[in-house]
């Protein structure tokens, strides 16, 4: 069964469109990446997929019930963590985590409870107020809120945004856990580094649109570009005019050979334009760009300047 079904979803706000014909389908028990620059749709998205937005056109369904029909059972499987701080200002936070699990209907597992607050490091803080904690400890506790009904897909809506490196790292590391435990995990994040680390597929949204669908490494692969370091036996004072296609730079007063591939071609023919051109290779290694250079491409935004 799939966790959850986009189908031909569009949603507009005073007549602009900001979700345009999205469609995707989320496996049970995978880590699935949404990514897009600002503004792309996808935190409306999200939210109507989590029901405080309502759908334009189009249909949702979570583990194979609909988010309008079944209104109350899905929001029963989901448990989001939005991207704006959401916390109840004057309760503590043991009365809240308390209270939390009979929203939805769910009887409050102490056990339960009590891990969540060892794994996500509330102990210490459960008698204080909302408006005591700190911005990390507030993600802490919105994660926490998320999962006291032990819903089968959590929902992170920029998780980290803002939060210290030691608890993002914790907080992938909780992610992974209850990932293998079962639980579906639908992720937004600009941290396209974490993105590439953690996600086994990847959609990425831009204008309300989506333009990339595809298993995280298989996108990374077929779309960015190589960089090609030949160490050459005998240095050249200039470089062959065959080569001047592939954004090319000599290093180490002519020793070294700097050729960027393009998407999707290998060394090969390189090389045996190289042996042509009566050049011999002493070594050779290749680079490829990450995600990040993929996302830029894909959306159109221009990478930094070194």
């Amino acid at each position: 069964m799939s966790a959850l079904i986009i189908e031909n979803l569009y949603k507009n706000f005073d007549g602009v469109p900001a979700v345009k014909g999205v469609n995707f389908t989320i496996k049970e028990g995978e880590i699935f990446g949404l990514l897009g620059p600002n503004g792309a749709g996808k935190s409306t998205t999200i939210n109507m997929i989590a029901g405080v937005v309502r759908l334009g056109e189009g249909a949702i369904t979570a583990f194979g019930h609909d988010n309008q029909k079944d209104y109350r059972y899905t929001r029963r499987l989901l448990g989001v963590v939005h991207q704006e701080v959401v916390i109840d200002n004057f309760f503590t936070v043991d009365q809240a985590l308390k209270l939390h699990a009979g929203y939805y209907g769910v009887k409050d597992d102490p056990v339960w409870r009590q891990l969540l607050i060892d794994r996500l490091g509330l102990e210490p803080h459960l008698n204080k107020v909302m408006l005591k904690l700190s911005g990390g400890l507030k993600r802490r506790f919105m994660i926490a809120k998320a999962l006291i009904h032990r819903p089968r897909l959590l929902i992170l809506d920029e998780p980290t945004a803002g939060v210290d490196v030691e608890l993002r790292h914790g907080l992938w590391e909780f992610v992974r856990e209850i990932n293998r435990h079962g639980t579906t995990i639908l992720l937004t994040t600009h941290y396209l580094e974490e993105a590439e680390v953690m996600c086994d597929r990847i959609a990425i949204m831009n204008h309300g649109e989506l333009i990339a669908l595809e298993e995280t490494q298989e996108l990374v692969r077929r779309l960015s570009n190589r960089q090609l370091r030949v160490w050459l036996d005998q240095p050249i004072q200039k470089i062959p005019v065959e080569f001047e296609q592939y954004a090319h730079q000599l290093k180490e007063n002519g020793k070294v050979l700097l050729l960027n591939l393009p998407a999707g071609e290998g060394a090969g023919n390189v090389l045996s334009q190289l042996a042509d051109a009566g050049l011999t290779v002493r070594d050779i290694e290749t680079e490829q760009s990450g995600l990040e250079e993929v996302f830029l491409h894909l959306t159109g935004i221009k990478g930094r300047q070194d």
